[in-house]
């Protein structure tokens, strides 16, 4: 297996998907910081990787790939008889439907509410815009609520899979976002569990938001 080239800066939480998932499975390799405060995503280098000029990028011998959420499924298949992301079927696209609601429901949820609150970017102050950002971002992880006190461990269950690595990091963002959060103890015991993982703390509860 050839060295996996990781291009993204640390605090990214699509970046910190990546890392975590190569933590999980024992993959090693390297990091090179780009985006903001670093070398610009914009620059032509950059855009022949990815023209969305996002990170992550992943770069190894097969070639280069972009969108996080399909660095992760593709890691998986790098390490034979690993758990993260079963192969029968159904039970996949189990875990893919909750990677692929982190990515289309709850992350735009958070948008204006986390550049507003978290960032303090001067554009996205609006009060009205900030308080209808909060209720969406929680409303959203209510779902996430209820999800979690029916299966009362990980996302799908009692086995930790992909899909809590994504959903994982959103709910350390929700949590270290400084907004009044509604009381969820299936998402508070779920946030405590996830903590127990060394991947975890070291890309995800670790001080960014």
């Amino acid at each position: 297996m050839g060295t996996l080239k990781i291009l993204g800066r640390a605090s990214s939480i699509n970046v910190r998907k990546v890392l975590w998932t190569c933590e999980e499975l024992g993959l090693p390799y390297e990091r090179e910081d780009w985006g903001n405060g670093f070398r610009s995503t914009h620059s032509p280098e950059f855009l022949q990787l990815n023209p969305n000029a996002q990170v992550p990028v992943l770069i190894d011998d097969a070639g280069v790939l972009w969108e996080s959420n399909s660095i992760c499924r593709y890691l998986t298949s790098k390490v034979p008889g690993q758990a993260l992301l079963p192969d029968a079927p159904r039970a996949r696209a189990l875990v893919e439907q909750w990677m692929d609601w982190q990515a289309t429901e709850l992350n735009p949820s958070w948008g204006y509410a986390f550049h507003a609150l978290v960032r303090r970017n001067p554009d996205y102050q609006d009060p009205q815009r900030i308080a209808a950002g909060v209720r969406a971002w929680n409303d959203k992880m209510a779902l996430l609520e209820q999800q979690l006190a029916q299966t009362g461990a990980y996302v799908l269950g009692d086995r930790f899979t992909l899909a809590d690595i994504v959903l994982g990091l959103s709910v350390h963002r929700w949590a270290a976002a400084p907004l009044e959060h509604p009381h969820y103890p299936a998402v508070a015991a779920y946030y405590e569990r996830l903590s127990q993982r060394p991947g975890f703390l070291l890309h995800g509860r670790n001080g960014e938001p």
